[in-house]
């Protein structure tokens, strides 16, 4: 048999034949997300126009209460009331309710994301799955109701991106550079509908797997896989036909010399238009936000904190720190890190999707400058279309932090 990418693998198990890139396949499920924006939407299609009473599997679907969370309207805690009593009605095991943290970093940590698995999300990042090797991808209302209501999907397998790395980060500089260089590279449509495999990344953390992960998203990709093996592995359940096979058939390949990369920021409003961060030249901002499903874990605010430790946020500058996770958020507190990221002056916020989405908990006026940890930079995405979105890493979130403008953090290390 020829060797076979990630995704060609996992298709293969899941459809019980060899197949590849190019092939349309039907596969069974093993894991179904929905988040309280889509729910209310996904179970209309499912009672009404599915004529579906039960889920398919009360185990493999989880509800997520993350995205507007705690609920910032009347209209919005209804319809959370009534998600929460259907979960209730279904006897669906995992619900995580408002606080519990962002669908993505929630299932990764309780460990219902595993390698080799197919997981569906009503969330265009569930590309986040690929943290663990899993194929992960967003679908719409009316197929995750499918999914939801059969367990079953059909799709077309991907051909593969491979992105190379080599070397090691310099001192200021982490894994969102890494996915913003290669967004760089690929541009916004450079993998559409493909799948892209991280490779020379063992020595990253799960939670910076993650970053990579989430972010294949930006430039098209059906799915971001991050080879399960490395320091992190131990923590998985690899199966035994998983793994990088030597001669797979990638369309496209690009080298990454981590050694050489610099801070990168993407600049409004598109995702895929980042430069270095000596050519931004010195951009005021009024907001810096830490959080969301790509930089938002316990990692990212220990990275913020070491630099920000003993000093205090520039005049005129807000920082909000929404914690990925509650699980992120105890481990912050238990350790100082909470404690030291109060004291410079930033604010923190219940660990969900905040801002992300532009429905509360840190909205952008018309004007303000955003540096941003987050995913997307779209014109009006976190709140004004007036508003600037800068797209970074939680180090230059803190730097800037502490200058007022877009800072390199070996300007403040």
């Amino acid at each position: 048999m020829a060797a076979q990418t990630l995704s060609e693998q996992i298709l293969s198990h899941a459809a019980g034949q060899v197949v590849k890139a190019g092939d349309v396949v039907t596969v069974q499920v093993d894991l179904a997300m929905m988040h309280d924006s889509l729910s209310p939407s996904i179970i209309k299609v499912l009672h009404q126009e599915l004529g579906a009473e039960k889920v398919w599997d009360r185990d493999r679907v989880t509800v997520v209460i993350d995205h507007v969370a705690p609920a910032a309207s009347v209209q919005t805690a209804e319809h959370q009331a009534r998600l929460r009593r259907w979960v209730a009605e279904q006897g669906i095991t995992h619900l995580f309710d408002v606080g519990r943290g962002i669908s993505h970093q929630v299932l990764v940590e309780e460990g219902l994301a595993q390698p080799g698995m197919i997981i569906v999300g009503s969330d265009s990042h569930s590309t986040a799955y690929g943290c663990v090797g899993a194929f992960g991808t967003g679908m719409g209302t009316t197929d995750v109701a499918l999914v939801v209501a059969t367990g079953r999907t059909w799709m077309r397998v991907p051909e593969t991106v491979l992105v190379r790395a080599s070397g090691r980060f310099r001192p200021g500089v982490s894994a969102k550079d890494l996915a913003l260089r290669a967004a760089r590279i690929l541009r916004a449509e450079g993998a559409t509908y493909a799948a892209v495999e991280w490779h020379g990344v063992d020595f990253l953390s799960i939670g910076d797997r993650m970053t990579l992960a989430t972010l294949s998203i930006e430039v098209g990709a059906k799915a971001g896989l991050v080879p399960p093996t490395g320091a992190a592995a131990h923590l998985m359940r690899i199966p035994a036909w998983l793994g990088v096979q030597p001669g797979a058939s990638y369309m496209w390949e690009i080298d990454i010399d981590l050694d050489q990369l610099e801070p990168q920021i993407s600049m409004p409003n598109f995702v895929d238009n980042v430069v270095d961060i000596r050519d931004v030249g010195q951009v005021a901002v009024n907001v810096v936000y830490l959080g969301t499903c790509t930089n938002g874990r316990y990692e990212d605010m220990i990275a913020a904190a070491r630099i920000l430790n003993g000093r205090k946020l520039a005049p005129g500058v807000r920082m909000i720190v929404v914690p990925a996770s509650s699980e992120g958020l105890q481990q912050a507190a238990s350790d100082g890190t909470l404690t030291t990221l109060l004291a410079a002056g930033a604010t923190i916020g219940t660990p969900g999707c905040g801002a992300c989405i532009g429905r509360h908990m840190g909205v952008l006026a018309p004007n303000e400058v955003c540096l941003f940890t987050g995913n997307r930079n779209f014109r009006g995405r976190m709140g004004s279309p007036d508003a600037q979105i800068y797209l970074a890493s939680p180090e230059v979130a803190a730097a800037t932090a502490l200058t007022g403008y877009i800072t390199h953090p070996q300007e403040v290390m």
